[in-house]
């Protein structure tokens, strides 16, 4: 009988999560943040621009394009499930940290567009293998999910990723037009 009291209670939890998320499109924009519209909010990215550097503070919830020792820009993201420390293996619900690069778009990804950073590196394979587990991967900046767009305002208020950092479909849109494929990505606790 414990048992389905745990699992009850879950639902119950569940169940509330989803009524309160269904009336999200009914409140007011002024009753609620608009994290969706932070891009629209701060100045455009200049035409001239290079960005050199994606950084990400993930104690801040925030990531940054750099041109040199210059911010361009910066978005409010949402981490991991469990975004305190290092990613040490799949399923742990962590975004890594540490220095990398992002290697390829996705534009055919269960989230609305995605970049790929290279984690797992050789140091982060070793690690997972003297532990005896799979380092993980697939590790995206993205957008919101392909079947929940609309809950964007309210997803990124929460992590709710499996380890990818996580920013609004217009905020995505205008990563990938300026960031190119090999650019240095920092991520920090």
């Amino acid at each position: 009988m414990p048992f389905f009291r745990a699992d009850f209670s879950q639902y119950l939890v569940w169940l509330v999560s989803a009524i309160s998320l269904s009336l999200v499109p009914l409140m007011s924009t002024n009753a609620a943040p608009n994290i969706q519209n932070t891009s629209k909010s701060t100045p455009s990215i200049p035409d001239t621009a290079i960005i050199d550097k994606v950084f990400v503070d993930k104690s801040a919830r925030v990531l940054q394009l750099l041109s040199g020792d210059t911010v361009i820009k910066s978005y409010h993201i949402a981490l991991g499930g469990n975004p305190i420390g290092h990613k040490q293996q799949q399923g742990d619900k962590r975004t890594p940290s540490g220095s990398y690069t992002l290697d390829y778009k996705n534009e055919k990804s269960k989230f609305y567009r995605s970049i790929h950073v290279s984690y797992p590196n050789a140091v982060d394979k070793a690690h997972a293998k003297k532990m005896g587990v799979n380092p993980g991967g697939d590790i995206m900046i993205h957008g919101q999910k392909n079947d929940s767009r609309h809950l964007a305002s309210v997803n990124q208020l929460r992590d709710w990723t499996e380890g990818c950092i996580a920013v609004t479909d217009e905020e995505i849109d205008e990563i990938m037009a300026i960031v190119k494929v090999g650019t240095a990505i920092e991520i920090v606790e």
